[in-house]
């Protein structure tokens, strides 16, 4: 089973903050997973990116997952994909990227995430928790109520994979989130716009890391 980081902080198309800048400060604030979220360059300035992003993370031992662009593996220091599209289908994709790659999905159904642990995807994005600006969606937000069911729902089905909350997220969400039994939360707003990054980063940490159940 692939290590999965309990905190995945997400970089955003943002105007005060390049997507190397956020990549920097969430390492220099203890970052140990970062997922390049950006669906709005070509492919050379991607490679740009993610080439810079990666010599970061290798100086301080961050895993990096790029969201979507599965055609760039093998093309610079990726660990893993983070495919936002739910009807990916996850064992094309593994046999494309091979075993060693780490591929998470995002889903919003207990089907989804079935699906997702049936064909091997490594983790599951379910969301969005609460509305959210960073990614906008028609979805019914879950709230923490949403979760305490999934994760009932899954067990009972003895379905297993590490089910991360993600969606408008806040501090003062966390300690109730972990409770219900998933497995960590994807930050990126809450982070991002924050008066003090390094600061909100910690914050997040320090609350996943002791609210944890499992």
């Amino acid at each position: 089973m692939k290590y999965i980081e309990k905190l995945h902080y997400i970089t955003h198309d943002i105007p005060h903050l390049s997507h190397i800048e956020q990549a920097q400060q969430a390492c220099e604030a203890g970052a140990k997973w970062i997922q390049y979220r950006c669906l709005s360059k070509s492919d050379e300035e991607l490679l740009k990116d993610i080439n810079a992003i990666a010599e970061i993370c290798d100086d301080w031992g961050t895993t990096l997952i790029v969201t979507n662009h599965v055609h760039l593996n093998g093309k610079a220091d990726i660990q893993g994909f983070h495919m936002e599209d739910m009807d990916a289908d996850f064992i094309a994709l593994r046999k494309l990227v091979g075993p060693d790659i780490t591929l998470g999905g995002s889903a919003n159904t207990v089907e989804n995430l079935i699906r997702l642990a049936q064909e091997g995807a490594d983790y599951a994005g379910y969301g969005p928790f609460a509305e959210t600006e960073t990614k906008p969606n028609n979805y019914t937000p879950l709230d923490t109520e949403g979760y305490q069911q999934v994760i009932k729902e899954l067990k009972a089905m003895s379905v297993n994979i590490p089910v991360l909350a993600v969606g408008g997220i806040k501090t003062y969400d966390v300690e109730a989130l972990m409770q219900t039994g998933i497995y960590g939360i994807a930050v990126s707003g809450a982070i991002n716009f924050a008066d003090d990054f390094i600061e909100a980063y910690q914050d997040f940490y320090t609350l996943v890391k002791e609210s944890a159940v499992n």
